[in-house]
């Protein structure tokens, strides 16, 4: 059972089939957004204005899938309320959606970035699953920026440079011992309408 009070669950990563299809309908996303922060039925049915019975079965699934646990059970008029909550944050691997890896390896290609994107996400959280049944951390590390460019070739000699001087920063600190992987990549920043 888990204690309201307890740290967050870590983020899992969700690959198998059927529990992505569990996780990912309109209303269940809603009720794990929702137990982000325990809740019963109950509260859950009056916040969405939707019967409660209708919850109680999503909710049920979700729990069935492994998606949410039980906090605690409590007496109440007679009957027993049931306090849940999101058993993590998830992340589903982008395969199982029918993610293909581009036919090339072109740098400036959406197509590219969004597949070694992809690879990202599965692969920091398989090995950060790991390392929590392990009781240990996984050493990370991310930088992130915003560069406006005069005009679109800025973009292609911005690319070459960091490209350069990654290749000669990452030959100053190669040796051997626990190898990382390092990926640089740029996209537009979201505009208002784009969200």
């Amino acid at each position: 059972m888990q204690n309201a009070g307890m740290a967050a669950a870590p983020v899992e990563f969700l690959h198998e089939p059927e529990r992505v299809r569990l996780a990912l309908s309109p209303i269940r996303r809603t009720l794990l957004r929702r137990l982000r922060e325990p809740s019963s039925a109950t509260q859950l049915a009056a916040a969405l204005g939707i019967p409660r019975q209708r919850v109680n079965y999503h909710l049920r699934e979700l729990e069935r899938a492994g998606l949410v646990a039980l906090v605690e059970e409590r007496k109440r008029r007679g009957c027993v309320e049931r306090i849940v909550v999101a058993a993590g944050e998830f992340v589903v691997d982008p395969a199982v959606l029918g993610a293909a890896a581009p036919a090339e390896q072109d740098r400036f290609a959406a197509a590219h970035l969004v597949n070694t994107a992809a690879g990202v996400v599965r692969d920091v959280a398989r090995m950060q699953a790991n390392a929590e049944r392990q009781d240990s951390r996984l050493l990370t590390f991310t930088l992130e920026t915003e560069v406006g460019f005069a005009e679109p070739g800025d973009l292609e000699r911005f690319t070459e440079a960091l490209a350069e001087c990654l290749a000669t920063t990452a030959a100053r600190f190669d040796a051997p011992g626990r190898r990382y992987r390092v990926v640089a990549g740029g996209h537009p920043a979201p505009r208002a309408e784009d969200t």
